[in-house]
Formats: C-alpha cells, structure tokens, sequence
C-alpha cells in the first residue's frame, strides 16, 4: 500500500504519456500502464502500486519517444 500523497514524477509521467497518446481517455491511459507494468488480470489497476506505474510509464515514454515528432507536425 501507498501512502496518500500524490508522486509528483507519476503525475509528471502521466502529463507526458497523455501529451504522447492524445487520443487515450485517462482511464485507458492508466489501464495501460497496468499491463506495461504487467497486471493483465481484472484487478491489475486497482493494485498497481505507483512504483510499478512510474516505470511503466518510463517504458512506454521512452519506446514511444518518436511520436513527439509525429504529434507536433
């Protein structure tokens, strides 16, 4: 379990994934991270621990860097 202050690189890794995939719904967005983070099962977001997150979020941010490009053109 987490404690109840906000990570503020989560939601900084978050601000960047959504500015990377516009077109994800914040709910799709952390069901993503989910499965990145590898919780494939029905409960995986509600268990998914912010440090588990973060590095997904690092994973996708980091494979999908060239999509800036693509997005700002």
């Amino acid at each position: 379990m987490t404690t109840s202050t906000c990570n503020p690189e989560l939601l900084a890794a978050l601000a960047e994934l959504i500015s990377l995939f516009p077109d994800w719904r914040v709910g799709q967005t952390m069901a993503n991270l989910a499965i990145a983070a590898g919780r494939t099962d029905s409960s995986g977001v509600w268990e998914l621990e912010d440090a588990e997150a973060l590095a997904a979020a690092r994973r996708l941010i980091e494979r999908n860097a060239g999509r800036r490009m693509e997005n700002a053109a």
